[in-house]
């Protein structure tokens, strides 16, 4: 044994008590690091549904912007009516199912035209509405036929395909306007509004989307995805005469 100074040297390692509280600390540390990786793991899932949600109503809006931008194509302007039709043409004109009248419905969830949307020269009766199959409370649907040589609003059967989902119709999804921006009252349609409807000039879109299954980590409400866009008639409209939009 070697003394220094008359002291004896003292080696010792730490204590129970110092143990204890180094782990502790070290478990509130690691605790706190786990909790703040898994907020953001959460966070990404719920900015991804904000995201997949964002994509949806923009692919379900895009779809609706090039079958607008077709309304009222082909329509009476574009013919000879004195010519000789095989088969002859149907009157009134309007049930004709090789011409699109334009416009058919305007309502705040629904809308209701006839256009060539396919680009192949034949006629689509086109509907876009608010759980149109009667299936899906929380959905906005959309309808593509063939036209059938028929009224126009009574004389379609819907075929439901493309929809989006999560939809919230508190508001209206459709508003619409004349050529000088004023809002033009709905529910409209080419039966009972002819001359209303053949002034419609732009047509608005508004979407919310409201996920109820997932809640934003802040305020612990359903996230919610917004979309809007308006878009102007190109073609005139065959339901009446002597209007802005009319072809008669």
């Amino acid at each position: 044994m070697t003394l220094r100074n008359g002291t004896r040297n003292k080696q010792h390692g730490f204590s129970l008590l110092e143990m204890l509280i180094a782990v502790t600390i070290l478990s509130v540390v690691v605790g706190g690091i786990f909790e703040q990786m898994n907020t953001v793991v959460q966070r990404q899932g719920t900015e991804r549904i904000k995201v997949d949600d964002m994509q949806e109503a923009r692919d379900f809006v895009d779809q609706f912007f090039r079958d607008i931008n077709e309304v009222g194509y082909p329509n009476v302007r574009m013919i000879d009516t004195t010519a000789a039709w095989a088969p002859a043409l149907s009157f009134p004109l309007v049930n004709d199912n090789r011409l699109a009248v334009g416009l058919v419905k305007a309502a705040d969830s629904e809308i209701r035209f006839e256009a060539d949307t396919n680009g192949d020269g034949n006629v689509q009766s086109v509907v876009y509405m608010i759980n149109g199959s009667g299936s899906c409370p929380v959905c906005l649907q959309r309808s593509q036929v063939a036209k059938a040589a028929a009224n126009p609003l009574t004389g379609q059967t819907p075929n439901w395909g493309t929809e989006v989902n999560d939809v919230i119709n508190a508001n209206p999804i459709f508003t619409y306007y004349d050529a000088n921006s004023n809002l033009i009252a709905t529910p409209v349609d080419m039966n009972a509004n002819p001359a209303t409807i053949a002034k419609i000039k732009t047509v608005k879109i508004s979407l919310v989307l409201r996920n109820n299954n997932i809640r934003d980590l802040k305020t612990g409400l359903p996230i919610e995805t917004n979309f809007e866009g308006e878009v102007s008639l190109n073609n005139c409209s065959m339901a009446a005469n002597s209007q802005p939009m009319s072809c008669q």
